[in-house]
């Protein structure tokens, strides 16, 4: 790089000021006979003589120590012989000390042929310094991998360094006195002569400003950080512009790939919260499906095997055999027609061999398809009309992954990109791996759960009985419904006793699931058997107590009454259960205060009885915990609204019990038995 700036094209001029004056050199001549006859303002600087005291002295006498002055005569000679010399010499300053002047010399001739010496000088010390300072700053140009540019005023190249020559792919003398756009078209010239012209207009540097584009050295883009300095001279004069240019390229993809992990690593702990939240194998799909969308995928459809859904059984597709998927879960990352492309969630569909889903579930491994075409659509869409939709959504990148759990097969995670023109890659393919193995667990663990409630719900139906007895002289209607979660041990029987004598019974066995219903069923046909001696409440309690405490760790809660007609009355015993409601003809109702007793199974403790009238018109209501249990609300509310509304029951006990579970548990949480019995007028 040179110290020039070119004005026009081809023409160069030296800048103002510059090394001269940084150097301060200084002028002296001498006539032929050594007498001082020019003195500079430069040189009483430096050696604090004026020209009154220096001029028509000899130099020799008035600046040159004893001891220095024969060297100086000898010198003085050589140079007036027409010689030219260039050193240091020592020379005395006005205060008396001795100064290290750098000199130039050489002769000079006046009109009429007589010689005089001109001598350049300043101070050596400053030349030495100048001279570090100009190789420190020639090995950082030419040594930096930082590319260097001077721009004159009018933005044409001055000077670059090694450095830029190869970011450009060019020489300098292929630069030098043209403009950006002439030599460098590739980059984006309009923003950065703008950059340019800012910085010498207002002086403020601009740092770090970042463009891609091409240079000669590439074939494709790259990425540069550029920062702009405004050039000035020692008076503030504007002498052009410098340019440091960086090439970033890797430092960006490898910030980007930061970035990506950084995002990947959210959407894994996304997953973890966002994925298995309950044991339903439909909401466990859409929750995978949605923490892909719009993260990974534009588009997602979850596929579980048919034998998954509808047995909970686990069928490997092997050979050529088709495969018969259940769309649990479909989701988009913008509104699209190309939704529709998947199959419809909940509807049944056959893939043959060839089709890619089928391979995947087949081979337990994921397919990428980097490009979609139109063939590879045709292996991918159900039919035609769904291949169009995705053409037409822009689906140009598929990535299937098999959901694999405990070694098996369930089903596959399709992902399409529309939107996101990057194509799927192997980062892509792992992250959606780890997603798929996660969710498959989930999906496994809903299938299991789903099978073990089914089992337990069927058990539960067939120890509950179909329809209850019909007595007479009642009426009587009962509910059983399932919690949406997992099944419990809710029961209700009505038993017949003697003649006018009628048993009832609801209770709630502790915990859930089959082992719950197998308890329940035991303690119900055990209560069907000791009903059969037709035994006080009280008593027929105390021996489900005994039963019960053989069953190893079984609680439960029951409530037994027995109603006779002959009398007008009921009896009833509490074994730690809810309260009964008991609704009079003439619309009060209210809750009876059996005596309390504790649940079955812990023993030791006696049951009371509670005698009520049960006149004609009454209604008796036996219900376990989950039709007035809330989460977050009180007991005491639930109990309360049960007692409004049977105070207000019409005449078809079928109607009051559906709105009696419409009304306080139409989701439960908990399993929910309830047995209503009103005496006929």
């Amino acid at each position: 790089m040179n110290g020039y700036a070119p004005s026009d094209r081809g023409a160069v001029t030296a800048p103002p000021g510059g090394l001269l004056d940084l150097l301060k050199v200084a002028a002296v001549v001498l006539d032929g006979d050594g007498y001082i006859t020019l003195w500079s303002p430069e040189i009483e600087q430096l050696l604090g003589w004026t020209a009154a005291e220096a001029l028509r002295q000899r130099a020799d006498t008035l600046l040159v120590a004893p001891a220095d002055r024969a060297r100086g005569r000898k010198l003085f000679a050589q140079v007036s012989s027409g010689d030219r010399w260039a050193g240091v010499f020592p020379l005395r300053h006005r205060d008396g000390t001795e100064r290290a002047v750098e000199f130039r010399t050489m002769r000079l001739l006046d009109s009429q042929g007589r010689p005089h010496l001109l001598g350049l000088a300043t101070d050596a010390s400053t030349v030495r310094q100048v001279e570090r300072d100009l190789a420190l700053s020639h090995s950082l140009v030419n040594q930096t991998p930082l590319g260097i540019a001077v721009f004159d005023n009018e933005l044409r190249w001055v000077g670059v360094n090694p450095a830029l020559e190869r970011i450009n792919g060019l020489p300098e003398e292929a630069v030098l006195g043209r403009r950006i756009h002439e030599v460098l078209p590739g980059l984006d010239v309009e923003a950065i002569e703008g950059r340019m012209r800012h910085v010498l207009e207002t002086g403020r540097p601009l740092l770090d400003q970042q463009t891609v584009g091409r240079t000669a050295a590439d074939t494709e883009d790259r990425a540069y950080s550029e920062s702009y300095h405004r050039i000035e001279d020692t008076d503030g004069r504007v002498l052009g512009l410098a340019m440091a240019v960086l090439d970033v390229t890797e430092r960006q993809q490898a910030a980007a790939e930061v970035a990506q992990a950084r995002q990947h690593l959210s959407v894994i702990a996304d997953a973890g919260v966002k994925i298995g939240t309950t044991l339903d194998l439909q909401q466990t799909a859409r929750e995978l499906a949605g923490v892909v969308v719009p993260h990974l995928a534009d588009l997602a459809a979850v596929d579980v095997l048919e034998s998954v859904v509808a047995h909970g059984t686990i069928t490997p597709v092997s050979g050529g055999a088709p495969a018969e998927f259940r769309a649990l879960a479909v989701a988009a990352g913008y509104p699209t027609d190309a939704i529709h492309a998947a199959d419809p969630v909940g509807e049944l569909a056959t893939y043959g061999a060839s089709r890619v889903i089928t391979q995947c579930v087949r081979s337990a491994r994921p397919v990428l398809v980097e490009h979609v075409d139109d063939r590879m659509l045709g292996r991918l869409a159900r039919d035609a009309g769904a291949a169009r939709a995705l053409r037409e959504a822009g689906a140009h990148t598929y990535l299937a992954l098999p959901l694999v759990a405990r070694g098996k097969v369930l089903g596959t995670l399709s992902l399409y990109r529309t939107v996101n023109e990057r194509p799927f890659d192997e980062r892509d393919q792992v992250l959606a791996s780890e997603l798929a193995a996660r969710a498959a667990i989930c999906i496994d663990n809903a299938r299991l759960y789903g099978r073990e409630r089914g089992t337990a719900l069927t058990l539960q139906r067939s120890l509950l009985p179909s329809t209850p007895a019909q007595r007479e002289g009642l009426d009587i209607a009962a509910r059983y419904r399932p919690a949406l979660s997992e099944v419990g041990g809710d029961w209700y029987d009505v038993l017949p006793l003697g003649p006018g004598r009628t048993g009832l019974v609801v209770g709630d066995v502790m915990g859930k699931g089959v082992q719950a219903a197998a308890i329940m069923g035991q303690l119900s046909t055990a209560t069907r058997a000791l009903a059969r001696l037709d035994l006080p409440p009280a008593e027929l309690l105390r021996h489900l107590d005994d039963i019960a405490g053989s069953l190893g760790d079984a609680i439960a809660t029951c409530v037994y009454a027995v109603c006779d007609l002959e009398r007008g009355v009921c009896e009833l015993s509490s074994a730690g259960h809810l309260p009964p409601v008991l609704a009079r003809a003439d619309g009060r109702a209210d809750l009876l205060d059996v005596p309390g007793g504790v649940p079955l199974g812990v023993g030791g403790v006696d049951f009371g009885t509670l005698e009520v009238e049960l006149a004609p018109g009454s209604l008796l209501a036996l219900y376990t915990d989950g039709l007035v249990e809330k989460r977050g609300e009180p007991l005491d509310t639930g109990l309360g609204t049960l007692t409004r509304l049977l105070s207000g029951t019409g005449p078809s006990l079928q109607r009051t019990s559906d709105g009696l579970l419409g009304a306080l548990s139409p989701e439960p949480d908990d399993d929910v038995a309830l047995l209503l019995v009103r005496r006929r007028v």
